[in-house]
This record gives C-alpha cells, sequence and structure tokens, in this order.
C-alpha cells in the first residue's frame, strides 16, 4: 500500500490581538455504516477535497490519514473557530464533492448519506502531539 501522509510542523504560539493561542485538535469521523469507501483514486479525491475545505477555513493541517472507512485529522486552528460548524463543513463538501465526482458512492450506502452523523475530537497537548501524529502515520502498513 502506498503511504501518503501529510504533515506540517506546527506553530508554537500565535499572537492575535490582545491573545495568544496554540491550539490542535484530532478529529476522527467514519462513513456510514463503516462501509470502506475510499480506496483507488477515491481516496486521493477526499485528501484533495479536505484539503480545499480546510484552507477555507483557515485551519492548519498537521497529520492527515485517509483509512478505507474512516478519516483522521490532526489540525491547528484559531480560538474564533466554532469546531462543530467546522467538522459540519468539512463533512458536507466532501460527502456533496464525491456524490457528484463519483455517483457510484452513493448506490454502496442505504439512504444515500456518506458520514455516520457523529464525530470523535480531542484536544492535542504539547506533551502528546507528537503521539497522536505516530498514531496517525501508523494507521496504515506498509
Amino acid at each position: 500500500m502506498d503511504k501518503t501522509s501529510y504533515f506540517t510542523i506546527p506553530k508554537d504560539v500565535t499572537h492575535g490581538r490582545g491573545y495568544v493561542y496554540s491550539l490542535q485538535y484530532h478529529i476522527v469521523w467514519v462513513t456510514k455504516y463503516r462501509k470502506p469507501i475510499f480506496v483507488g483514486a477515491i481516496e486521493q479525491d477526499i485528501k484533495n477535497y479536505l484539503l480545499e475545505t480546510l484552507k477555507s477555513l483557515d485551519m492548519d493541517v498537521l497529520a492527515m490519514e485517509i483509512m478505507p472507512d474512516h478519516i483522521h485529522l490532526l489540525v491547528d486552528c484559531k480560538p474564533q473557530l466554532r469546531l462543530s460548524d467546522a467538522i459540519k463543513i468539512l463533512k458536507g463538501n466532501t460527502a456533496r464533492w464525491l456524490f457528484l465526482s463519483h455517483p457510484e458512492i452513493k448506490q454502496q450506502l442505504w439512504g444515500g448519506h456518506l458520514w455516520n452523523p457523529s464525530y470523535f475530537v480531542a484536544t492535542v497537548s504539547e506533551r502528546t502531539l507528537e503521539q497522536v501524529k505516530s498514531y496517525i502515520d501508523n494507521q496504515k502498513t506498509k
């Protein structure tokens, strides 16, 4: 399997007007019924759609791994960003783009829904940043 993780170097702290912050989140969400949808060209397409949407939300990607039935993200973002809204946008945009680019996906899913409605999110401190990066990087075996 081709190992294509996405990594950038995190900033220590960022200065805003009247505040200083360093916010990293580990976000995971799964496909409906854990269907293995992201294989072949679809894996690269979902990665591209996510990167484009993350850029529009002004979120920096520290690590990303696309598994056949779920997605791992490690992101750095501003405190003004409402994370629940950002995740809703990420899931909605990627589903819409994938269904337009790959209409055959809809037939694999009962009801035509790509994502399970829930998600996992955890804050990441400096001590665990490398641990989370390592965990995401080791999701796929070579």
